[in-house]
Order: structure tokens, then sequence, then C-alpha cells
């Protein structure tokens, strides 16, 4: 499935959405007009999403045993429309952890709530409750993945071998963001560097491999009836694209163009987020000697609020080698995921749809 012909599966995924949704809208309104408002607004969230968890959803599916024909396979878009609404529950609170101010060039969900809560004038803390009503919003979409899901996978008899996935795959994805809270607030001079990688490299497996790219691809792969073999052999071509795929975020988070990413340029300087990237610049800092340089990135990660302060963590990053390793790593793992595919017991389409992905994971600009 190349790009364009990714585009039918990526309708059926936003069609299904957008019918799941004035669904729930209809439900909530029911209990009272004013919550309708709350799937309409997470149907706006969801525009605009890559759709990248569906189509590994897909592939697996098809790597799977399953057959190639949307028109008949209604439920695996019910499982990837799931993973679509779990990626939403993902984002929401992110944003609200990261007190990010945009996503995908919009008012991140807390934003937008507390203007909202401005705009009319009402009592109390407008900040605040866009902080409660992106909590909400976020359970919502748990709330109704989960649903989806079931429902989805109840149709094709494979509730019970695709439950665990599932349940790995929600746990995964919180316990990463978890570590990822907890490590952004450490002291980096206070941690071993090779601890420190150590630890961003595990939050890469769980917060973003597993979630991303692992968990949708065995997912489609259990909906199908996959065997051992390929279970285990698409396992490991989504720990090596996951790893990728992040690895690619890290690098978007400090040298991305905003035009492309819809957030600020260096978002993750400003957050504080303690990635691979800077685990490696800061190895290459004191491997070099360089305290001056440590104790500037030191000070400004988490802290650098204007362009001129983002752009000189910037300089101090580009000065060593850690984005030339990072790319490096990015090529060495796609060609690893390739041989990977390569050796999977699966038709030529299912091979080159893999292939196609795989580049387009961790190649990506936005």
């Amino acid at each position: 499935m190349s790009l364009s012909s990714a585009v039918p599966l990526i309708g059926a995924v936003d069609a299904r959405l957008d019918a799941l949704l004035r669904d729930r809208d209809a439900e909530l309104a029911a209990l009272h007009e004013d919550l309708g408002a709350g799937a309409q607004q997470l149907r706006a969230f969801l525009q605009g999403g890559k759709r990248l968890r569906p189509q590994f959803c897909w592939w697996g599916w098809r790597a799977g045993g399953g057959r190639d024909a949307l028109q008949d396979c209604a439920p695996v878009i019910r499982v990837a429309a799931a993973l679509e609404l779990l990626q939403a529950c993902a984002l929401i609170h992110d944003d609200l952890i990261d007190r990010s101010d945009t996503r995908r060039g919009r008012p991140a969900i807390h934003r937008a709530e507390a203007k909202r809560h401005a705009d009319a004038g009402w009592s109390g803390d407008a900040e605040h409750f866009g902080v409660g009503m992106a909590l909400l919003l976020g359970d919502l979409a748990l709330a109704w993945s989960d649903d989806e899901f079931v429902e989805g996978a109840a149709q094709l008899g494979a509730l019970t071998r695709a439950q665990p996935v599932w349940r790995g795959m929600r746990t995964q994805v919180l316990a990463g963001q978890w570590l990822d809270l907890q490590i952004s607030q450490q002291e980096p001079h206070l941690v071993d560097p090779a601890a420190a990688l150590h630890t961003a490299e595990t939050v890469i497996l769980l917060k973003t491999a597993g979630y991303t790219v692992t968990g949708p691809l065995l997912l489609g792969a259990a909906l199908g009836g996959a065997p051992v073999p390929v279970l285990a052999g698409l396992q490991r071509y989504g720990t090596a694209i996951g790893t990728a795929f992040q690895l690619r975020d890290d690098l978007l988070g400090v040298f991305g163009e905003p035009e492309q990413t819809g957030k600020p340029a260096g978002d993750d300087l400003r957050e504080g987020k303690r990635t691979v990237l800077l685990s490696r610049t800061r190895q290459h800092l004191a491997a070099a000697g360089d305290d001056a340089a440590l104790r500037q990135l030191h000070n400004g990660v988490g802290t650098a609020s204007s362009a001129a302060d983002v752009d000189a963590l910037r300089g101090i990053i580009r000065s060593t080698d850690a984005p030339q390793s990072i790319e490096h790593e990015i090529t060495a793992l796609v060609a690893r995921a390739r041989e990977e595919v390569r050796i999977l017991p699966v038709d030529d389409t299912v091979r080159a749809g893999l292939d196609e992905i795989a580049d387009r994971a961790a190649h990506r600009t936005a």
C-alpha cells in the first residue's frame, strides 16, 4: 500500500470515526444539551492525523492472513479507529503534562478550553478549567477506544487472542508516559550518562514503539490469526521501526520546521524532554570535556523561552556528533526492519507495504 493507495484505508477509518463520534455526540446530548460539545471537539481534534497506527494494524492483519478487501473488513476498521482514539487520549494528556500550547497547528485542548472559559466570562480559574476538561476528554477517548476495540474484535471472533495485545499496549504507553515524566524532573548532572541513555531508550520502547508500531501490527495480526513465526517477525520489525519513529521525533522536536510539525521550533528543549538525542549530546560533551557547554545545556533545557535561547541550545547539539549518530541509527534500524520483512512468510504485496510504511514512519518531516 503506497501513500496513494493508503488513501482508501485512511478514508474508511475517518468515516468510522466520524460515524462513531456522531453517535456518541447524540448519546451525550441526550444526557444534557451542554454535553454534546465533547464528541464534537474530539472529532475536530482527530482531524489531520497521519493514521499510521491504523495502517500498521492493516498490514498486521494482512500479514496474519486477513483478506485484502476494505469493504469486507468493517471490524478491522473499527479496531483501527480504536487505535486513533487511544492516540487521541495519549496526545491530549501529553499536551497537558508538557504544558504545550499547540497541537497540529491548533491550540491544545486545555488551552482551547481555558479560552472558552475566559471568553464566556465564567467564574473561577480558566486555566484550571482547561486542565479538567482536557483530562475528561482524554478519558472519554480512552473509554470509547475500548468500546470500539471490543466490538470490532468480537465481530471477528478474535477477542480472546487480541485482548492481551490491546491490554499490553495500553499499559505500555501509560507506563512510558509515567517514566518520561519522572525522568524529566531529575537533575541530569546527578544521573549517570549511561543510565540516562538506557532510560531514554526504555521510554522509546514503552511510549512509542509499543503502541505506535509493534502494538498495532500485532493487534492486526492477532485479528487475522497469524501463526507464531509471523508474530515473532512482526515484533522484531515493529521494535526497529518504532524506535526509528521516536528517534526521528527526537530530531524533529529540536530541529523540525513549525510549518510542518505544527508545534513551535525546538519544543522539546522548552519542555525539557529527556530524549536519546539529549542523552547522547551530553555524552559527547562529557567525553570532550566541554563543561561550559554541558552547564549551558543543563541550565537551558526546560527553561529556554526565547527563540535565541532555543537557537543557542540547538547550536550546542549540532556541535556534537549526536544528531549524526541518531540519523545513522535510524538508517540501520530501517535496514534491520527490511531484513525482517524479507524473511517473513508473507506475500509480496504485504512485504512491499511493510517496506513502504517503514520508510514513511522513519523519514517523515512532521
